[in-house]
Order: structure tokens, then sequence, then C-alpha cells
């Protein structure tokens, strides 16, 4: 009688499962399809780098017609550690898929990056402050949207429409006569992270109408891209 009444309970429960659970030899075998959780770092499992709003990427001050355009973008993106990581960018609405399809490209090609952070987040803020293009910079941290003037000048920086991004600054510095940000930082395009007219990214972003700071003759932002749009 036990011994039936065990069965029956072992049928009953598996009924109740739905097909999460077999039996084999007497045995519940849990089903691999249904308890197989993917490896952190992958496609179905990035490690998310930026997880925020888009009123907290925003919070930064900004005139509201400039806030007003911009977007939150979730990408993909290979990394220097050779996992997946999920971030977040700030970018002019119109940009989106422009964004879209250059990470698509980055991440196939595993063009790593190191991470994708709003410039607005609270790791960019020191004494009282955001010291977020220098911080961001020295973290190699790739960003888009910043409501700040140009390096070294005072007129608005594209980044301030949400028209430009800067990618892996510490393998991409920028550098005007023996000006060179982040400080420390050297271009070598043998070095993994590194753009260069070759490079897979650059010809995306070109093709698809971006101007590369590679590209400039007075000065040189490798890691900076830009497409001007009408305001």
């Amino acid at each position: 009688m036990v011994k039936k009444y065990s069965v029956f309970l072992l049928l009953f429960l598996i009924t109740i499962l739905s097909g999460c659970v077999t039996l084999v030899s007497d045995t519940v075998i849990i089903s691999p399809e249904k308890s197989k959780q993917f490896p952190i770092g992958t496609l179905q499992n990035p490690i998310i780098d930026s997880n925020i709003t888009l009123s907290e990427a925003l919070k930064k001050y900004a005139p509201a017609k400039f806030k007003e355009k911009q977007r939150l973008v979730e990408v993909l993106y290979y990394s220097f550690d050779s996992k997946i990581h999920q971030g977040q960018l700030i970018i002019d609405k119109r940009l989106i898929a422009d964004i879209r399809k250059v990470f698509q490209v980055a991440l196939d090609n595993k063009f790593p990056i190191t991470s994708v952070i709003p410039i607005s987040s609270d790791r960019f803020f020191r004494d009282g402050k955001w010291n977020e293009d220098n911080q961001s910079m020295l973290a190699n941290n790739t960003s888009a949207f910043n409501y700040r003037t140009v390096t070294g000048g005072k007129s608005l920086s594209k980044h301030a429409y949400g028209f430009a991004i800067d990618i892996n600054p510490v393998q991409n510095p920028y550098i005007k006569g023996n000006i060179i940000l982040p400080a420390g930082a050297v271009y070598d395009i043998r070095k993994p992270g590194t753009l260069a007219r070759s490079s897979v990214v650059v010809k995306t972003f070109i093709r698809l109408g971006w101007v590369w700071g590679g590209n400039w003759k007075s000065l040189k932002d490798y890691q900076h891209f830009e497409k001007v749009l009408s305001n």
C-alpha cells in the first residue's frame, strides 16, 4: 500500500510540474531545457554595466530644448574580458538606428569596448560636481550626449546636442600638439580596441555619414565620431 501510494504521489507531482521533470528508473530528473542557466557574460545573460532610466541619465544640467531630443539606447558589446556586456547610451533620437548598426558590427567582429555608461552616472561625480569628461575618459568609458563646450574652447560641443560619441578614449586619445587626453594614453593601432581607418567600426560610421576625428588635420580625436543634424 505504501509503495502504491508513493508511486501515485510521484505521478501526481510529475503531472503538476507539466513536463518540467521526467521519470527515469523511478528517479526524478530535472529537464535540462527547463533548468539550464546561461553563463554570465553571454548574449543571453550579459554583464550589466549600466541600468538607469532616461530621467536619471539626463539629470545633469542641460537646457530643456537639448534634453528633449535625447533618448536612452541599450547596447550590447564585446568587452576586454572576452565577455558580452550591456550598457546604455544617450543620443539624439534621430541617430538611434545608426548607433544600433555600429554596435552590432562591433559585436559581430568582437571589437572590444570597455564600458558604455551615460556621462551623468554617479561614478563620474567628484567633489560636488561632475568632472565627467575627464573621469569618463580615464575609465575608458564610451559615451555620447554631454552638455559641455568643446575641449579647450567656448563653443558647444557636438556632444551637447547628442550628435557625437567617444569610443575607448584610452586606446583612442585626443591629441593636439603636446596635449594628450586622457593623460598618459598612447595611440597604437596594434592594440585591441583601437580605431584606425581600416577598422570596421570606423568604416561603418563613415558609410552612415559620420565624421571621424581621426581624419582631422589640425588635431586628432581618435575616439570621436559626429554626425551633425539640423537643430
